[in-house]
């Protein structure tokens, strides 16, 4: 009786080995399968996980043309490379220059606004009005102007309020030392004419100019233009009222016209004093004012701040605290003019 029933339990012994090595495979095939339906979907996790690179869209809107202010832009791009975007990459930028046809700024504006663009960048007063217009939500920075607070565009220097900041490039001081730079330049110089244009920045220079100009026994020559086509004339009445010297103001307008305002300031004899040193490059006697190449790198910094959540009426405008003073010695040995040691040891820059 011992054997049959040592089969039975040796059966049963055998059967719960059988059923377990079952579980076990099953077990074993469940893993592998839950794993092979997992793996492709674990990147596709890890993917979805990873945050979605933006590209921005910067609008760039100019009263000039492309070529016009070359290296400033650079200047501004290399702002934007130092703080990580890089053109085609991460930002796309688009451009809108009104070839000095100023009329058109308005249409450029609001070609930029349809196009949703993040950031409008503007340089002059006037431009920086164009884009107001067009616009009271997208952040506009402004890489150079001038009065934006008497232009009404800003609330303050310190808190700008609505969708404009950037920075200012007028300063106390500046058209002083400017018209003392030249006197030392063309101490002769005891009748000076300044080409305006009737801009809001034009007119504070010229007040600061003749309150200046008085006690250096100066007597100063306003000569308003609109139109290329008063150029000459404008040069004809200077060399008719016997003015030693010209100042030209900085505004979009000149900006875009300066060669041919200097080449006629050369014709006429007429030693010129200008704002920005590239003026000086084109073959202005001298120059004194903001560096504008810092002005539009400190711009980039504006728009990272603002693409990374800022609100442009939070950020002060800011005002210029380099400047240069340039002299073109070519342009000087042309007008007959030796400038003294202590000028040229004053210059930032000379143009041999």
């Amino acid at each position: 009786m011992s054997a049959p029933i040592r089969s039975a339990h040796t059966e049963r012994r055998h059967a719960g080995r059988r059923r377990e090595v079952t579980s076990l495979w099953l077990r074993i095939v469940g893993c592998l399968v839950t794993l092979a339906l997992g793996l492709p979907s674990a990147p596709l996790m890890a993917e979805a996980q990873q945050p979605t690179k933006q590209v921005y869209r910067i609008g760039v809107l100019s009263g000039t043309s492309s070529s016009s202010d070359d290296a400033l832009h650079e200047a501004f791009l290399q702002g934007l490379r130092e703080r990580g975007y890089v053109e085609g990459k991460n930002i796309l930028m688009e451009y809108r220059y009104a070839e000095g046809q100023f009329e058109r700024l308005p249409d450029l504006a609001a070609d930029l606004v349809r196009l949703n663009v993040d950031v409008i960048v503007v340089a002059g007063t006037r431009t920086t009005a164009a884009a107001k217009q067009a616009t009271s939500t997208i952040p506009i920075v402004v890489r150079s102007a001038g009065d934006l607070v008497g232009a009404g565009l800003v609330a303050s220097l310190a808190k700008p309020g609505g969708n404009i900041t950037g920075s200012t490039d007028i300063s106390p001081d500046t058209s002083g030392k400017r018209l003392a730079f030249l006197r030392e330049a063309v101490p002769q110089a005891s009748r000076v004419a300044v080409l305006w244009t009737r801009s809001p920045g034009d007119l504070d220079e010229l007040r600061e100019l003749e309150t200046v100009a008085v006690p250096s026994g100066v007597t100063m020559q306003p000569v308003e233009v609109h139109d290329p086509q008063e150029f000459p004339s404008a040069y004809a009445a200077m060399t008719q009222h016997h003015a030693q010297a010209v100042i030209l103001t900085l505004s979009t307008f000149t900006s875009f016209h300066r060669r041919q305002l200097l080449e006629l300031a050369a014709q006429h004899q007429l030693p010129s004093m200008c704002e920005p040193a590239a003026w000086t490059r084109d073959g202005c006697l001298l120059s004194y004012g903001p560096d504008l190449a810092v002005l539009w790198r400190r711009a980039a910094t504006y728009v990272d701040k603002i693409l990374k959540g800022a609100k442009p009426a939070d950020l002060p405008v800011e005002q210029p605290t380099k400047f240069v003073l340039a002299i073109n010695l070519k342009t000087a040995q042309a007008l007959g003019i030796t400038v003294s040691s202590t000028l040229l040891f004053q210059a930032d820059e000379v143009i041999r």
